[in-house]
């Protein structure tokens, strides 16, 4: 059991690791003062430029496949491995701990006040590091619905909520699956307050995605 709780603690103090913030304290501002508030890629993106939102992104997707990929199947020296105490779970649901942990850790982080992201870019980073296929249709989802709707927020809630049915479809563990059910539900609350914008109608678009955009 030690070696879980320790392995999911550090998890989540990797994914408090905000790459927003980083990038913003070497540039000297804070995002989550401008724009829509939030200490993630579209933000950054919108309020600091292409470069601030690619070191933002890289970030927060490495902290993903570190605390997913890696730190699970890391050794850690005067602890005892959960395969060697009698009746504990199996190494998949320490990794999908792990996993489900930094995305916590990155829409919640310790380090700044619990403010963090919506936890899209960490979700891919733990795909990358438990199933790096999984990847492909998920962006495929976010993309088709991009294109159609223009919205970032509503894309990435339901490139997540199709998460569960790939997971399911690719043959996982059942741990990898209620992972994905997780994941899927954290984003989905992340971005409650994408919906509510939607609603009143003062949703951003991303009109280079959007083909229905108006033409001038």
């Amino acid at each position: 059991m030690l070696e879980a709780a320790l392995k999911w603690l550090i998890a989540y103090l990797i994914g408090s690791v905000m790459g927003a913030l980083v990038v913003g304290r070497l540039r000297g501002v804070d995002i989550r003062e401008q724009g829509s508030g939030n200490a993630g890629g579209t933000n950054a993106l919108r309020t600091q430029g292409k470069a601030f939102a690619l070191a933002v992104v890289l970030i927060d997707i490495s902290k993903g496949v570190v605390a997913a990929g890696l730190l699970p199947f890391t050794a850690l020296p005067g602890v005892l491995p959960v395969e060697m105490v009698p009746g504990m779970f199996s190494r998949d649901w320490l990794a999908a701990g792990c996993a489900a942990a930094a995305v916590v850790g990155h829409v919640y982080p310790v380090w700044y006040d619990f403010r963090g992201g919506k936890g899209a870019a960490t979700v891919i980073g733990v795909l990358l590091g438990l199933a790096p296929l999984l990847v492909w249709p998920v962006l495929a989802v976010w993309l088709v619905v991009a294109c159609l709707s223009g919205f970032v927020g509503l894309s990435t809630t339901l490139a997540m909520a199709s998460l569960p049915f790939w997971v399911v479809q690719s043959g996982a563990p059942t741990a990898t699956v209620c992972l994905a059910v997780g994941l899927a539900a954290v984003v989905a609350y992340a971005h409650r307050g994408n919906f509510a914008r939607m609603r009143a109608g003062t949703e951003n678009r991303a009109r280079r995605l959007w083909l229905f955009a108006p033409r001038h």
